[in-house]
């Protein structure tokens, strides 16, 4: 129904960008649509070179704090999220996509930073392009324990088997906290 398209995601594409590059080249002879699911935190100079061949751009935004986002993910922020602003200022749409992980970021206050950096990138794209500029959103995707086998089965510890998944009425509820900020807010 979408009419179809190829989405790169990971891992991470950019680490292997001429590869991507490739793939992101002959979809666009053969007027397929092209994404790219990226962490952003890249050099500029891999990601902007392949954003040349990307019609639409999903990116995780896992929390806003540096410290926090260290915590849980292994990596400071702050090249993400220059990125992001990078990538704001082109005019492809951008879907910004948030794991909602009790213990990390599953507060009103965590997601409302979240959004309100989504809205100041919406803001400067708008300052740029104009009104008519393509659309950057946020995804809430709450978190779940899929990945708990695949840890067992390479005998790796999994440390979230202990955190439970946010309720749908949680969701919801940060769904529409984050809408407050002025942006498209999608809930899964």
């Amino acid at each position: 129904n979408s009419g179809g398209g190829v989405t790169l995601s990971g891992g991470e594409p950019v680490f292997q960008p001429e590869f991507s590059k490739e793939i992101l080249a002959r979809c666009r002879e053969e007027g397929i649509h092209t994404a790219i699911e990226t962490a952003g935190n890249v050099s500029w100079e891999k990601l902007s070179d392949v954003l040349t061949l990307t019609d639409l751009v999903m990116m995780d935004l896992k929390h806003m704090d540096s410290d926090k986002h260290k915590w849980a993910v292994g990596a400071p922020n702050e090249l993400l999220k220059a990125n992001a602003r990078r990538i704001a200022e082109t005019d492809r749409p951008i879907i910004f996509r948030t794991p909602v992980v009790p213990t990390v970021n599953a507060t009103t206050d965590e997601i409302g930073a979240i959004a309100a950096f989504v809205r100041e990138l919406q803001d400067h794209r708008a300052a740029l392009h104009g009104e008519a500029a393509a659309p950057i959103s946020l995804e809430l995707l709450p978190f779940h324990r899929m990945a708990g086998d695949k840890y067992n089965s390479m005998g790796l510890t999994y440390q979230a088997k202990d955190i439970e998944p946010p309720t749908k009425e949680t969701m919801v509820a940060l769904a529409e906290s984050a809408a407050t900020y002025g942006i498209a807010v999608k809930n899964r």
